[in-house]
Formats: C-alpha cells, structure tokens, sequence
C-alpha cells in the first residue's frame, strides 16, 4: 500500500510564503506522477500542481502560475510546493495526490492515492 505525507502547512501572513512537502512510502509505478490540490471550505477539489517523474516536466493551474512552484527531490521521492506571494483565496486544505498515469490530469479521480491533508491559512 502506498502512503502519501503532507508536511509544511500553517498560518501565514498575506504575501508570505510556505513551502509544502509530501513524501511516498512506496515508490511504484502507480506514482510516477505527483500532484498538488486544495480545497476551501464549501468548493470542490481544485487542481493546483503536478510532475511527472519520468520527465520532469511540470504543470501548475493559471490560478497560481508565477506565485506556486512544484518540485521533487529524487532522493528522497518527496515533492514539495513552494508557495510565495500567498493571499487570503489560497486558504485550504491541501492534498498531495499520486497517479500511474503517464500525462497529469486536473481531475481528482485520475489520482489513485492520496494524503490525509494540510491546512493553509492566510491571513489578510
């Protein structure tokens, strides 16, 4: 079985930055792409991030294009989201998510695995 973990969230000040981390217990090939969601209170589960593994290459929601980041470590088979110039509309709770597909998705079902969550809270 594989086991996503969230690490990184909290409360921070509006334009401020935090940086998330997710770790894989297991790495298959069920997690050969990585993604970040959120999901604010009363809205459903929205795309922020992903990455493929194999080629590295990345994908990030216009919502926050130029403000979040999405990164690996090899070593490590963590993912991290750096999130700078954070505002109020990025409070959430935010999921790390892992697929076997070959190409990223926006939509959660395409994610077979999934972390218990971290909340973000940004304060104006």
């Amino acid at each position: 079985q594989v086991q996503l973990v969230e690490s990184g969230g909290g409360l921070v000040q509006a334009g401020g930055s935090l940086r998330l981390s997710c770790a894989v217990s297991r790495r298959t090939f069920n997690t050969i792409t990585r993604a970040w969601f959120r999901q604010a209170p009363g809205k459903e589960r929205e795309f922020v991030a992903a990455l493929s593994w194999n080629s590295g290459n990345t994908y990030v929601a216009d919502s926050v294009k130029g403000r979040f980041t999405i990164s690996r470590d090899n070593a490590k088979a963590t993912v991290y989201l750096q999130m700078n110039s954070l505002k109020p509309d990025d409070t959430a709770v935010y999921y790390c998510a892992a697929s076997g597909r070959g190409d990223y998705s926006t939509a959660p079902y395409e994610y077979a695995y999934w972390g218990q969550g971290t909340q973000v809270t940004v304060s104006s």
